[in-house]
């Protein structure tokens, strides 16, 4: 009996490509970061971005990042060959982010040609005023990492301390209260966050897939479970498929509680996989 050609309807991969995709962890260490990008405190690796495009999308499909920070998931996609777009609430953020776009459309040459990779200052919680003004198409892949709460605001953050001594590094993302990284209580940030990403279904592709990658929190000695909160309140309006564990092993341990209590090092992240179902 002959054997049935592989139809690959979701992406542009080959079989031994997308089986590799679908284990459920994952390491990487992504490449150091430029110079005109390291005063964002939390940056996204362009790396791994690329990674869940190449999945989650064909050529020429249209990729949004609602946090697009300095539009690492806007540099993957125009890599691979998908339009995207970005909200940053952050204009210093959005500015970088364009001249890092402008530099690899240069570097890409033709291969960029036609490609839409436009980055919008403005906050993610506007996605119907964006939409209009900018006319943005139906979406394909939703790909953001939203802020990890107010954790960045802690002075004991060990990842924060080198930060700390140059002028010329952001610690936090901004000052203004419409950013999620400044909100102090976590309900009320768990809410706003699941708000702006229930907001975008009405402009997401039907079966189209969601990924945030986010984190479990610890603070004030207990554990705020982000991750499995957002899973849980965002279940209600997409379909949670699956998840894939980034593990991160390139971190130096630090001795959190040695000879006292229990603190593990947290070197993973959680990258939830969602989908737009039809409705029933």
């Amino acid at each position: 009996m002959a054997k049935r050609p592989f139809k690959n309807r979701l992406n542009d991969l080959d079989p031994k490509s997308w089986l590799k995709f679908q284990k459920s962890w994952f390491t990487h260490n992504p490449p150091p970061r430029r110079k005109d990008v390291l005063r964002h405190p939390a940056k996204f690796p362009e790396t791994l971005a690329q990674e869940f495009i190449e999945f989650f999308t064909k050529q020429g499909q249209v990729v949004l990042d609602p946090m697009a920070g300095t539009g690492s998931a806007l540099v993957a996609a125009l890599r691979v060959g998908r339009h995207s777009y970005g909200f940053e609430l952050n204009p210093g953020y959005a500015k970088i982010a364009r001249e890092i776009l402008q530099e690899e459309r240069a570097a890409l040459g033709n291969e960029a040609d036609g490609l839409k990779a436009e980055i919008i200052t403005g906050d993610a919680a506007g996605i119907e005023q964006h939409v209009r003004k900018h006319d943005i198409p139906l979406i394909d892949y939703v790909l953001t990492s939203p802020p990890y709460w107010d954790m960045l605001r802690m002075r004991g953050a060990q990842t924060q301390k080198k930060r700390r001594s140059s002028s010329k590094l952001d610690v936090f993302y901004s000052d203004d209260p419409a950013d999620l990284g400044n909100v102090t209580d976590y309900e009320e940030f768990l809410e706003r966050l699941a708000c702006i990403y229930e907001a975008l279904r009405p402009y997401i592709r039907p079966r189209a897939y969601l990924t945030i990658i986010v984190k479990n929190i610890k603070k004030g000695g207990k554990i705020y479970p982000l991750a499995w909160d957002l899973g849980q309140r965002l279940g209600k309006t997409y379909t949670l498929k699956d998840e894939k564990i980034w593990c991160q092993d390139d971190i130096r341990l630090a001795p959190y509680g040695m000879g006292n209590a229990w603190v593990s090092n947290t070197f993973h992240h959680y990258c939830l996989q969602f989908r737009n179902e039809s409705p029933s």
